[in-house]
């Protein structure tokens, strides 16, 4: 009665305990199984480099810095290009870390006199001579960098810019620790004579030879049965090939098609057709567009060639308000209208004198002064005098503010870029000899026209698309049948059920973590994402939806980083196993003609084939013309004695036998300075790209990407 009443008393702590015990070893179960931890905060942990972490926020910060440059070149970033940017940005900062462990090691510092001259005014580093290069000449404008240094150190000084230039700086600093670092390694680099003679001979040695072969393709695939002692030979011989620095994943999926109908394009094209007929009568065609149109785009006077082709060849001679379409392009069906057409000069020569905002102590400043330059030059003084005075664009200025002529965009003759669309619009609305004040973002331009020639016409065109989309009906269609196929299938069934459906099931193999895409699907991540957490044989729990395709799909493969199995690649290496099988039956045929003593004419008629003479091959260039390259024939041919018959030969289209009928010297190499000069630089070439492969290639790394993309 004792233990009971105990057991009664304390019943609601003990329940508490165990299931607060139980809580626990179910969350921390939760924790290992994720990889995460139960002590620490892992969520900005985007890999961990030798045992230090990698901050997501970093690395980011960094991707985003190579994306806004990417942006810069008026490129769009798709899926495969932000997958290609982050892949690189990657490596970069990977390297980056990788070097700098060994440059602290090594103890490799940038000291302040070197500091003094990359940063310095005379000579400074390259990357800052291109940042403030004239326009004009390409050259370095040390008057441009002293005047943004002196911004910099001013009290007006933007933070931001602040900023930005000491990041500049220190990566300046870093590049140049790691230039240092890989001089270490080169300057360690050492081609002797004989490498040299060797080369000099691989390249220019001459070898004449005849052969005989027999291809694998004689022997049918059907009648080659490959036994696992076959598959494993071949593994066990080339196992170093198939080692993998990152973990991979095959699968295999089927897509069910939600593209566009012939019913859902004649109902696009019937709203396209009423769109066109109230584009005719509209009064505002410029707002109709904003309105109607799915791309949005202001309008703007445009020269021949400029337009689509389909509308260059029509609206320049067409009437105003002539309306065209709809006509289909690129995925929408669209109108186009002919709002306005002009005729105005072929191009605009002008001068000017730029004031620059930092220099002049403000925008206020700056427009002062250059409304006082345009009354000087109005009271007659001149004006190429005032710009080698004044003008902060110093390439014009020497020219006495000359600049090439230009067209109606703006673009300069002679291919040397194109002007800001304030100045060159500007320009063209301007008379002959006008004086203009006008800004940008260089600062406040005084331009002077000083010709207008020739002339060119100019039309307003408004386009209204509309994109070709899929109906709800075609989607719904689409998505019914995929479902259907996701609940018929089982653990093993896949590749039966498509079958049956008549769905043809498609492979992707050796998938990154980071894969954006697969064959035929551009924007594929959330499939990719699904297979890293799924174990071999797991089946989609979802439909997946990848532009205008519903996928399913089922995780064949997981190819761990390091050696894959035999059972990884063993669909990959069969060709390679059935080759080697035939050339064993090649070299069987060939062994029983060879017996005797043979001549290789006779040998060639007892495997009822040919021989096929060969001149003035190199061991540099191993290739058999007709056949493809053969590495080990070739290296066998020049291994060889003249006149002796070889043994048969595998290589990659077949069997060989041969005989040398003789060899061609080149001249004694008198001087092997040269030569060792081009090896050296093939080897400096090669040295940065396989420091960093070794430095990856000994580092313990744990990459997390594929929970943050």
């Amino acid at each position: 009665m004792g233990i009971m009443g105990f057991l009664r008393e304390r019943m609601g702590k003990i329940l508490a305990f165990f299931i607060g015990l139980a809580l626990l070893a179910f969350i921390v179960s939760e924790v290992v199984r994720s990889g995460g931890s139960f002590f620490r905060d892992d969520s900005n942990e985007l890999a961990v480099v030798n045992g230090e972490k990698v901050p997501y926020d970093k690395f980011n910060e960094k991707l985003e810095q190579n994306s806004a440059q990417f942006k810069q070149q008026g490129q769009s970033i798709s899926p495969q290009i932000a997958s290609y940017l982050q892949e690189t940005t990657w490596n970069q900062y990977l390297s980056q870390m990788l070097i700098g462990k060994e440059i602290e090691k090594l103890g490799l510092t940038v000291g302040d006199d070197e500091m003094s001259v990359m940063i310095g005014d005379n000579n400074p580093d390259p990357q800052i001579a291109r940042q403030f290069a004239d326009q004009q000449t390409g050259q370095f404008d040390r008057s441009k960098y002293n005047q943004f240094k002196a911004y910099l150190q001013s009290g007006k000084a933007d933070p931001a810019q602040k900023e930005a230039w000491h990041n500049f700086v220190v990566d300046l600093i870093e590049a140049k620790k790691a230039t240092k670092y890989m001089t270490l390694v080169t300057n360690g680099l050492y081609v002797n004579s004989l490498e040299a003679t060797d080369d000099y001979e691989a390249k220019n040695k001459l070898v004449n030879f005849k052969y005989v072969s027999l291809d694998y393709a004689s022997i049918p695939d059907a009648k080659v049965t490959l036994t696992d002692g076959d598959y494993s030979a071949y593994y066990d011989a080339h196992k170093a090939q198939f080692k993998t620095p990152q973990e991979l994943r095959d699968f295999e999926y089927v897509t069910f098609n939600a593209a566009p109908s012939k019913e859902d394009s004649a109902a696009v094209k019937l709203q396209a057709e009423k769109l066109a007929n109230e584009f005719k009568t509209t009064n505002n065609d410029s707002l109709f567009v904003q309105i109607n149109a799915e791309t949005k785009a202001p309008l703007a006077y445009q020269r021949k060639g400029s337009l689509d082709p389909k509308l260059d060849t029509t609206m320049f001679s067409a009437a105003k308000g002539f309306v065209y379409g709809p006509y289909i392009e690129n995925g929408s069906y669209k109108i186009a209208k002919l709002v306005d057409s002009k005729t105005t000069f072929d191009s605009v020569k002008t001068r000017h004198i730029l004031i620059d905002l930092a220099s002049a102590g403000g925008e206020d400043k700056a427009k002062a002064k250059a409304d006082s330059i345009k009354k000087l030059i109005q009271g007659g003084k001149s004006f190429a005098e005032l710009a080698t005075t004044f003008s902060a664009d110093k390439g014009s200025a020497v020219k006495g503010g000359e600049i090439p002529s230009f067209d109606a965009n703006g673009v300069m003759g002679g291919g040397q870029g194109a002007l800001v669309p304030e100045y060159y619009n500007a320009a063209f609305k301007a008379n002959k000899g006008d004086i203009l004040v006008v800004k940008s973002q260089f600062g406040y331009h005084v331009i002077q026209v000083e010709d207008q020639k020739g002339s060119v016409k100019l039309v307003k065109v408004g386009v209204v698309d509309k994109p070709l989309t899929a109906s709800s009906k075609t989607q719904t269609v689409a998505y019914s049948k995929a479902q259907a196929f996701l609940a018929s299938l089982t653990s093993d069934n896949f590749e039966a059920e498509a079958k049956k459906e008549g769905l043809k099931s498609r492979t992707a193999e050796d998938v990154t973590a980071i894969a954006s895409g697969l064959p035929g699907l551009d924007n594929a991540r959330d499939v990719v994402r699904w297979a890293y957490k799924a174990e071999k044989g797991d089946i989609t729990d979802k439909v997946f939806t990848v532009g205008d395709q519903y996928i399913v799909t089922r995780l064949t493969e997981i190819k761990p980083k390091g050696t894959l199995a035999l059972e990884a690649v063993k669909k990959q290496i069969e060709p390679m196993v059935r080759n080697e099988v035939k050339a064993k039956q090649l070299k069987e045929k060939f062994d029983s003609a060879l017996g005797g003593g043979a001549s290789i004419d006779q040998v060639a008629q007892k495997v009822n084939s040919k021989v096929v003479p060969v001149e003035n091959i190199v061991f540099a260039n191993p290739i058999i013309p007709g056949q493809s390259a053969e590495y080990k024939v070739i290296g066998s041919v020049f291994g060889s004695a003249v006149n002796k018959i070889s043994k048969p030969v595998d290589g990659t289209q077949g069997v060989y036998v041969f005989v040398v009928n003789g060899f061609t010297n080149p001249p004694a190499l008198g001087n092997a300075v040269k030569q060792k000069e081009q090896i050296g630089q093939a080897l400096l070439q090669r040295s940065q790209g396989l420091v960093l492969d070794a430095l990856k290639d000994n580092a313990i790394v744990k990459d997390n990407r594929a929970k943050f993309f």
